[in-house]
């Protein structure tokens, strides 16, 4: 009896992510089948490798987080690095990336470039506050989220700060926001004529 093949299968992920929003978002497109590429940096790569809870010296995360993927050290601050970045992207259907806003954009790889390069990517950008408004150039980590939605208000307890939820539930819950709208603009595609979409 054969295994059927899970629904994501045949579609290629380029993750430039790190922590956890990007990462988590191409796990979860991992876990249904879709090749993934995470794209990490020569300084050490993704910091949450070393994130708090460490088995043998790499973090307990990091290997939830990355596993089903197949991961690539560049330099995207050097022509060549970004010159492979561009031969795996003109190949992929999804990039899912959680930069700073503008910071594509400062390498030469905004959704001008990307898309003109390869029309059919669908381009997934996970930021706390957006990519444009009075806030975007704002870090947004999902503490910051956590707290300004009132989350952290209700939960713990009277007599001391606010506490966490116990996972970071902002973050995870973006990245899963972020995977509904990939799979949303991958049937848009299929449905009107082929074109990717940020």
């Amino acid at each position: 009896m054969s295994t059927p093949s899970k629904p994501l299968a045949g579609l290629k992920v380029i993750e430039l992510g790190t922590l956890i929003a990007g990462p988590f978002a191409s796990r979860i497109c991992a876990e249904f089948g879709a090749e993934v590429i995470k794209v990490e940096s020569p300084d050490g790569g993704d910091p949450l490798r070393k994130w708090r809870k460490l088995y043998e010296g790499t973090s307990l995360w990091w290997f939830v987080q990355a596993r089903n993927k197949q991961s690539l050290t560049l330099n995207l601050k050097h022509p060549e690095g970004r010159e492979v970045l561009k031969r795996l992207l003109g190949e992929a259907d999804i990039l899912i990336e959680n930069f700073r806003p503008g910071v594509l954009e400062k390498l030469g790889l905004g959704w001008d470039v990307l898309h003109a390069l390869n029309p059919r990517l669908v381009m997934v950008r996970l930021s706390g506050f957006g990519q444009t408004g009075p806030m975007k150039d704002q870090p947004g980590f999902g503490a910051v989220g956590e707290s300004m939605g009132g989350l952290r208000y209700i939960t713990g307890f009277d007599d001391r700060p606010p506490v966490r939820t116990g996972i970071s539930i902002g973050d995870s819950i973006a990245a899963l926001w972020g995977v509904i709208g990939a799979l949303m603009a991958l049937r848009h595609r299929e449905v009107n004529g082929g074109q990717g979409q940020v």
